[in-house]
């Protein structure tokens, strides 16, 4: 009955709304992903068991974290190459810089795809990947971004339970928003390039977030992590732009369609 003391109820609920939160730059990337198996069945069962694995994973990870954290703050090696780089790496650091690498390295190659490809009418994005290797990466790429969330997450309550309940509820509500968000973006295609870019965004942060972790210099100057406040701006700033170019491209066409109607 401890559980359900005050504290740990605020918790829960701090917790929960910590989870969505944070999990919405990971929901992106798996929908992204689960694109690349062939089948709209297919994808959904990725997306579903992709973080349904995901969250035994983020719990399995939580209780490691809880009783071995120092070790992943422990260093691996250094880098001191004065002028130029120097920095000392951790499991932590290493983790999410490789994180960074991979999405960055995701969503400029789905960009130069987009610009490649001369008819999207018949465009076949499924089947570029088989059920197995996108659940391998989603369930990798989800556990990078547990890192924060469950480190979030230990600062706000020390209770194992709690933090366990949080991560299943925000895994409950990924699956239900998975296939909502894969819709919107097969329904509404000119918004996936908005979501690219997110994603490189995503990159960015977790490059930066990585960087510091491991109190890394380049040419003097050190990294700095790109705040959560900075990111969501980011991304309103690119979501109004988007919205503005939309409408203003609609109103371009309409007065060229005008013009030839007339001519």
């Amino acid at each position: 009955m401890e559980l359900f003391t005050l504290d740990n109820l605020v918790s829960l609920a701090m917790l929960i709304l910590l989870q969505a939160v944070l999990g919405f730059d990971n929901l992106l990337y798996i929908t992204l992903e689960s694109k690349r198996v062939e089948g709209a069945q297919k994808q959904a069962m990725v997306r579903r068991w992709g973080i349904g694995i995901a969250v035994a994973g983020r719990i399995i990870l939580l209780f490691i974290l809880m009783k071995m954290v120092q070790y992943f703050q422990n260093p691996v090696f250094s880098l001191k190459q004065e002028g130029l780089i120097t920095g000392t790496f951790n499991f932590h650091s290493i983790i999410v810089l490789f994180g960074g690498v991979f999405i960055l390295y995701t969503a400029v190659k789905e960009i130069f795809h987009m610009i490649s490809v001369n008819d999207l009418e018949h465009e076949s994005t499924g089947g570029q990947r088989s059920v197995f290797s996108a659940l391998f990466l989603i369930i990798s790429m989800n556990l990078v971004f547990s890192f924060d969330s469950i480190l979030s997450a230990m600062a706000l309550s020390d209770v194992f339970a709690v933090m366990a309940t949080a991560i299943v509820i925000g895994g409950v509500l990924m699956i239900w928003l998975s296939d909502r968000v894969a819709t919107f973006l097969e329904k509404n295609r000119m918004y996936e390039v908005l979501g690219l870019f997110i994603l490189f965004i995503v990159g960015i942060m977790l490059l930066s977030e990585g960087g510091h972790l491991a109190h890394l210099k380049l040419f003097g100057n050190e990294i700095t992590p790109m705040s959560k406040t900075t990111f969501y701006f980011v991304i309103f700033v690119l979501v109004c732009v988007d919205l503005v170019q939309s409408r203003y491209q609609k109103k371009l066409i309409n007065k060229q369609n005008r013009v030839l109607n007339v001519g």
